[in-house]
């Protein structure tokens, strides 16, 4: 649960384990170190804590203009009033332009501008399975620099899945499945699951072994067949050595094989070695190209993971990021994460576990997958509902079009402002021109509320950008 990794990890005398730590095989005796607010969740949620409440609110621009446009414009007003009165006009004449001033100059529009595109935006995110959970969040994606990205579970499927099966000579494929899925059935680790139900998938006749002994950090022996039972071996090289079996022939395929970031298992069966059958956390289908859309974008990529380098590197490989942290301890993301904003950038984080909490509450945007833990998705300020990786572009993109579309508002609002307090001053009445009514400059405000919720309203139309 907090490493994130899909594999569980060998532990041995001294070494030490996490509250909840689910054991799957044999027994073993502890003892706890650390109680309460000292345990390794009790730390977690500390992290989380502190990070949240770290955010800098985002201050409100058009909340800043109102709170000096409107006792300008009443001065404004008062002084146009007077000025007419001391010209000689009347005080109806006078009154009126007071009137006709404070009305066209209604800070409706300015305070229309940021929060309907922020609501038309968040629909519309929402509409599209982005989950955005505040305004402050919408406002600040546009302007990430760098985003650190989980392995398991987010770039990865987060279970393993069989990718290669390379038999020996004079053995079917489905012959050597269906010998390793049989050992398997009483496994409990999840690469003996992902043997068995790619058995399942394919339909295979299983048997059950007359007996069965799981080897820590080896593998698994038992004994099938009818009669005289023979010894199936499933493991790495330290079970064939101990069985005795000749894998000379096969380790380069078991090496090519570990640096494409594979379990290899071998599987041997009365001494003679069968085949090969590698197992691995699989990379998404779509994580290749949401990696190659925030590339497109200027954006860094960095993927950061528990997981021992090489395997790290070589998922890096096949999804083109732009730098790996590997081997990092769960506490120690949301410290690798500051060290990017210390940098300067502006970092989003996308992960899906519980180990993932911390740092997806201190960077400066959290991006959760849907199919993640409850704790990841609550310590989130977006969450991908449909837990796809392109759905993070997406929201960038998303951000910055709502952005633009607050400052059109914004230019409009004020442009009509600029232009519309002059006319209703009387300017143009200097010059012999008409007299601005303050009907009509409550007209003319009304259209300016309405223009800038119409403009708001087309980021009903967004389309996320595809790859060219």
């Amino acid at each position: 649960m907090l490493t994130g990794e899909s594999i569980p990890v060998d532990k041995g005398p001294g070494a030490g384990v996490t509250g909840g730590t689910i054991n799957k095989n044999g027994s073993m005796q502890f003892t706890a170190q650390r109680v309460g607010s000292d345990t390794s969740l009790a730390r977690i949620i500390k992290l989380v804590e502190d990070a949240q409440g770290s955010k800098a609110p985002i201050a409100k621009l058009a909340d800043v203009v109102s709170g000096i446009f409107v006792p300008v414009v009443f001065g404004i007003a008062i002084l146009s009033a007077g000025a007419w009165l001391i010209g000689g006009q009347g005080a109806v004449f006078a009154l009126t332009i007071f009137v006709a001033i404070l009305t066209i100059a209604c800070p409706c529009a300015l305070g229309l501008a940021t929060p309907t595109a922020i609501m038309v935006g968040t629909g519309k995110g929402a509409e599209m399975g982005i989950l955005i959970k505040s305004g402050e969040a919408l406002e600040t994606a546009h302007k990430v620099q760098a985003v650190v990205l989980d392995k398991t579970g987010t770039i990865t499927q987060g279970r393993p899945e069989i990718t290669d099966i390379l038999p020996s000579e004079g053995i079917a494929e489905n012959e050597l499945l269906a010998l390793a899925a049989s050992a398997e059935k009483a496994s409990e680790h999840p690469l003996g699951a992902a043997i068995v139900e790619e058995a399942k998938t394919r339909n295979l006749d299983l048997v059950i072994p007359a007996s069965f002994e799981a080897i820590p950090g080896k593998g698994i022996v038992c004994a099938v067949g009818e009669g005289e039972p023979a010894t199936l071996g499933i493991g790495n090289t330290k079970l064939m050595e101990s069985l005795g079996v000749e894998i000379a022939p096969s380790l380069g395929d078991a090496q090519r094989l570990a640096e494409e970031g594979k379990t290899p298992m071998f599987v041997a069966l009365g001494g003679t070695l069968l085949g090969i059958i590698a197992v691995a956390d699989v990379v998404k289908p779509t994580s290749a190209e949401a990696i190659a859309r925030l590339k497109a974008k200027g954006i860094k990529t960095i993927m950061i993971t528990g997981d021992s380098r090489p395997t790290a590197e070589a998922i890096a490989r096949q999804v083109g990021v732009d730098s790996v942290l590997a081997e990092i301890l769960p506490g120690d993301k949301a410290a690798e994460v500051a060290k990017l904003q210390a940098q300067g950038l502006v970092v989003a984080m996308v992960g899906d576990g519980v180990n993932d909490a911390p740092a997806l509450a201190k960077a400066d945007i959290g991006i959760a997958i849907g199919s993640g833990t409850d704790v990841a998705i609550e310590s989130a300020d977006i969450v991908l509902m449909k837990s796809d990786l392109r759905d993070v572009a997406a929201a960038l993109e998303l951000s910055s079009k709502v952005i633009r579309n607050i400052k059109e508002n914004l230019f409009w609002a004020f442009g009509y402002n600029v232009l519309g307090i002059p006319v209703a001053a009387g300017f143009l009445y200097l010059f012999g021109g008409p007299l601005l009514s303050p009907m009509l400059a409550a007209a003319a405000m009304s259209l300016s509320s309405v223009s800038v919720l119409s403009n708001a309203l087309r980021l009903k139309r967004f389309k996320p950008s595809r790859l060219a």
